[in-house]
């Protein structure tokens, strides 16, 4: 049945094109009746349909697009805490020290699922990722070739195998071949940076003394570094470069200078490295007030053989120079107009703080934020040191609302404020009369774990009480320091402030101007069981917030608790109440 129907299809299919074609033939025939200008369109159209059509190619695309072109959609969202932290609520840290120690929990576990995966690479041969991430599968840790060549060379040395290629070095020397300068130099630095041993293996097992194994390592005398660099036919700059900074990194810092020696006799020009190597050598090998004269008789050499310094250089030299006597600041004012004078800057990530340069300090900022330049910020500590002196700018020199959009910008993503940091803004919230916002920014004092800093919450007192706003603002006001108020009597599960004068005081006004009075009673009975003294204008205030409140028993109360403090002002309050309100016969 379905054969029948699929030619009765065909034949439709083949016969109606037929007609169509004729149609089209005849019409075209019969168009004299039309215009030239009509003839000619209808032409132009004909021709234009019978125009091949250019397929583009196909563009091929990584394995990566669909994501990149997600992440390119995506920003970093300032109100969320850094994204290793998201996935457990209780990783969420509140201040610099919680972050450090959150980080190095996780970095901890890190590698000791780096060390299970590569100790038992067998269990994870399958590779289930597509596209491939290097990271989750076992790192190539053993040499793949076997043979005697160069190329099994440089795969023991991208491992960092030291002694596995060393050896093969010497196999392809007994073997006559010749190893390429490119691959001895990088033998050498191998050799070198990890003093002629196997350098630890990465999240492996450590014990107590593996942290500073690497800094006690010593050069030896007449190590692989020097007895290969003795046997190559040619000896460049980067051969001695190598072995210089090997001998300065593991202390035979006289044998450094005596290399040195012999790259000038055999007429070689030394590298920015070498100097920077020997500069930084210079404490170690002359006394304290002969280190300034080593140090510019280097300086001099590089300039007469035309090495231009970088900023390393002159890093070494003010190190050096900390050690050159009591007098080197002299010194070190020509170091740094020596640096300005070739170009670098002496500013390079505290951003306009010290010269309070707002304009620079945007520049160096809009750097960082240039893909991933904020790595050159360093680690967490580094990195809170930069945005400190940043946001310390901006309170000192910018608007507040310009100060507020980068407080909301970089904390909690990019900054945890320390205590300094949040004083900055409070400051900066009172020179532009914005201390309404007090209340928003002690919840975030709150959230950072700030609230247990006294001259913090004692600051956030003071600027609230010093003086009397709208109803609205003194409500909020008086909110905010009943929170206060549960800090200091250890409500938070935390331990509790111990109560001051200043904030009992500050607190209590605060009550009274937003008409709480109740609770201004309850601050008045804290003054004596914390053995503090009601200063003579908070009595006054509160003398005169009985009298708005026509309570005249209250005025009594506050007298006979200013003759328990035996204050000089009682007999004023006494005469005032006495002047002021109706009293019963009694209460006199």
């Amino acid at each position: 049945m379905a054969a029948p129907g699929r030619h009765v299809g065909h034949y439709i299919q083949r016969n109606s094109r037929f007609f169509l074609n004729n149609l089209e033939q005849l019409w075209g025939h019969r168009s004299f009746g039309w215009s030239p200008a009509l003839r000619q369109q209808a032409a132009q159209a004909n021709k234009d349909s019978t125009e091949t059509i250019v397929i583009p190619r196909k563009k091929t695309w990584s394995k990566e697009a669909v994501l990149e072109a997600l992440a390119s959609t995506v920003n970093r969202d300032p109100t969320a805490y850094p994204y290793q932290f998201q996935d457990d609520p209780y990783l969420s840290p509140r201040n610099n020290n919680e972050f450090k120690m959150y980080s190095l929990s996780l970095e901890s576990g890190r590698a000791a699922g780096k060390f299970f995966v590569n100790s038992n690479p067998k269990f994870f041969a399958k590779d289930f990722a597509e596209p491939h991430i290097p990271c989750l599968m076992p790192e190539t840790v053993s040499p793949c070739l076997e043979e005697v060549s160069e190329e099994a060379l440089k795969e023991r040395i991208n491992l960092r195998k030291v002694t596995a290629a060393v050896d093969m070095y010497d196999q392809l020397l007994q073997a006559g071949t010749a190893v390429s300068m490119e691959t001895t130099h990088d033998l050498l630095d191998l050799i070198c940076l990890y003093c002629d041993r196997n350098p630890v293996q990465e999240g492996g097992p450590q014990t107590e003394n593996t942290v500073s194994d690497f800094m006690k390592t010593t050069w030896k005398e007449g190590n692989n570094a020097e007895r290969i660099f003795n046997l190559l036919p040619e000896k460049d700059t980067r051969c001695y470069s190598a072995l210089i900074r090997g001998m300065v990194m593991h202390g035979a810092y006289a044998k450094a200078f005596s290399m040195y020696t012999d790259l000038l006799n055999n007429r070689l020009t030394a590298d920015v490295h070498i100097f920077n190597a020997l500069i930084s050598a210079t404490p170690d090998v002359r006394e304290k007030y002969e280190r300034w004269e080593l140090i510019t008789d280097l300086l001099n050499q590089m300039s007469q053989q035309k090495v231009q310094p970088n900023l390393l250089t002159f890093n070494s030299v003010l190190k050096a120079l900390r050690t050159c006597g009591t007098f080197p600041k002299s010194q070190a004012l020509q170091t740094l107009n020596e640096m300005k004078a070739v170009g670098i800057g002496t500013c390079v990530l505290s951003p306009g703080n010290s010269g309070k340069d707002l304009e620079l300090a945007y520049k160096v900022q809009s750097l960082v934020e240039v893909g991933e330049n904020w790595r050159m910020l360093g680690d967490s500590y580094q990195s809170s040191i930069y945005y400190g002196r940043f946001f310390n700018l901006l309170c000192l020199m910018e608007h507040v609302d310009v100060v507020l959009k980068w407080y909301r910008r970089l904390i909690p993503s990019l900054y945890y404020p320390n205590p300094q940091g949040l004083k900055d803004l409070l400051q900066a919230l009172d020179t532009d009369s914005r201390l309404d916002l007090l209340p928003t920014i002690w919840k975030d004092i709150r959230s950072l774990g700030h609230d247990n800093k006294l001259d913090v919450v004692e600051e956030v007192l003071t600027l609230m009480a010093r003086e009397k706003h709208s109803p609205e603002v003194q409500e909020s006001f008086a909110q905010c320091a009943l929170d206060v108020k549960s800090v200091f009597d250890g409500e938070s599960g935390r331990p509790s402030l111990n109560w001051s004068t200043s904030a009992l005081s500050h607190i209590t006004s605060l009550f009274l101007r937003a008409n709480k009075t109740q609770q201004a009673w309850k601050m008045l009975q804290l003054f004596k069981s914390n053995n503090r003294v009601p200063p003579d204008w908070l009595m006054d205030d509160f003398l005169s917030v009985c009298r708005t409140d026509g309570s005249a028993q209250g005025a009594v109360d506050l007298v006979q608790l200013s003759a328990a403090f035996c204050l000089p002002a009682t007999a004023q309050l006494a005469k005032r109440t006495v002047a002021e309100f109706d009293l019963t016969e009694e209460q006199r």
